[in-house]
């Protein structure tokens, strides 16, 4: 039975009710596979669809781009109509994703849309009893993050944030070095992405038909249609609202990964900076540090990547690269095929050398990041990249920003989520947001 769109948010308006630790027997197919929402078709959701499909049963998706969302109905349907073991071919398309969070057959959501959109849709569906996989970042300001946080906490939800380099071998045999001091003590670490975001100055262009584009700004400031924000049609490229404040933010499209396995690395997952200092240069758009109560300094620098710097080694790991050294000398170095060998023979020989007798062992991920969040919902244990773990990431990304944006040092408590000692400003935990909902509902 579905609820209809104004009966869930009257629901939802209320005080949020906690569902048994348990699947319902709504929301499996036959077979005990989960059935998922999709909410927000585009770019990264195809990859996450295509993910998805053939061990979950995709029963909805939702985008206000029409040509998208047939797009992908089309697509769902036509995989389950090619292979039937997966699920019914009985996709739906929906404009508004509270139509999904309705439906009282659905038990996730997995949720692509651009950033600003992302805390209102997990809050929502995580208050109606829906399991939540979340691209990350998984909020737009650090109120939101603070939110997100115990709301998923008080609903007794599984939540998985898009943070998917903790489900690569790569970075845990990293955080592992680097956690079992095979680096020695850690001092420095440099995180390398892009800067910070800009504010959207973009002219207007005719609308693009069929887009509600008033839905697409959601809780963001008004402002006239772009095709940079929102390209017609079908599209294979990562548009550019993730590079404007209003809807990304630079540092908050990288940061949530290579920030997020720092944390990791240095044991910070349930903590974060205490102090943040912007460059001496107030037009850099690198140069950032973050202290940590640990006395580890952060840095931020162009690029792609991460380094460790520790008192008996150093450390470097990006996407299907590692180098490891050792008393000045390289002792395992898989860059590129030049370096011999593959990746996985280079991680299973620093395994087995430096890692054998490892006392800290961290969370394991066999096969993909999707796949340990539908096992979590199932099992009813959190995943990887749970919303503690998105939650302080994203904080500490937030803080990074604020530090380019205002371009003053700040203090943080990072167990009461506040500024400390005087410095920062309330207003900057908070982001701007309209009050869509009178133009949509």
């Amino acid at each position: 039975m579905e609820r209809t769109r104004r009966e869930f948010l009257k629901a939802s308006a209320a005080i949020p009710f906690i569902l048994p630790s348990t699947l319902s027997a709504a929301g499996t197919s036959a077979n005990g596979q989960l059935r998922i929402g999709m909410i927000g078709m585009g770019t990264q959701a195809n990859g996450l669809t295509n993910s998805f499909m053939p061990r979950a049963h995709i029963v909805a998706v939702c985008d206000v781009d029409t040509t998208r969302r047939e797009h992908f109905l089309n697509k769902v349907n036509e995989f389950y109509t090619n292979y039937p073991q997966s699920g019914k071919a009985e996709c739906k398309a929906y404009v508004n994703y509270e139509d999904v969070i309705a439906r009282d057959d659905i038990d996730s959501v997995c949720i692509a849309t651009p950033d600003h959109w992302h805390t209102q849709i997990v809050l929502d569906a995580v208050r109606s009893g829906k399991d939540v996989y979340c691209e990350k970042p998984l909020t737009h300001d650090i109120a939101e993050a603070i939110e997100v946080m115990k709301v998923v906490g008080e609903n007794r939800r599984i939540l998985q944030t898009g943070s998917m380099q903790r489900s690569m071998r790569e970075f845990r045999v990293a955080a592992e070095l680097v956690r079992n001091g095979v680096i020695g003590k850690l001092k420095r670490v440099v995180v390398s992405f892009w800067g910070p975001g800009i504010l959207c100055d973009l002219l207007e262009e005719p609308m693009e038909p069929g887009l509600d584009w008033n839905r697409w700004l959601g809780p963001a400031p008004m402002r006239p249609y772009h095709s940079a924000l929102s390209p017609r049609g079908v599209h294979e490229h990562f548009p550019a609202w993730r590079m404007y404040r209003e809807y990304g933010g630079g540092v908050a499209d990288w940061a949530p990964h290579h920030l997020d396995i720092a944390h990791w690395a240095m044991k910070m997952d349930n903590s974060g900076p205490t102090e943040i200092l912007p460059p001496e240069d107030k037009n850099a758009s690198f140069g950032t540090r973050l202290l940590y109560p640990n006395g580890v300094e952060v840095e931020h620098k162009d690029g792609n990547g991460l380094e460790f710097f520790g008192t008996d080694g150093y450390l470097y790991v990006n996407r299907g690269t590692i180098n490891l050294e050792l008393g000045g000398k390289t002792v395992a170095k898989f860059l590129s095929r030049e370096d011999g060998g593959t990746l996985n023979h280079k991680l299973s020989f620093i395994e087995e050398e430096y890692l054998k007798d490892a006392k800290v062992h961290l969370y394991k991920v066999n096969d993909s990041h999707t796949d340990d969040f539908m096992r979590c919902v199932k099992s009813r244990t959190k995943p990887v990249a749970h919303e503690m773990i998105g939650g302080h990431t994203v904080i500490a990304t937030h803080l990074m920003n604020l530090a380019y944006y205002h371009r003053q040092a700040m203090k943080w408590n990072p167990k009461k989520y506040t500024f400390a000692d005087g410095t920062g400003d309330v207003k900057w935990l908070t982001g701007s947001r309209r009050d869509y909902k009178k133009a949509v509902l």
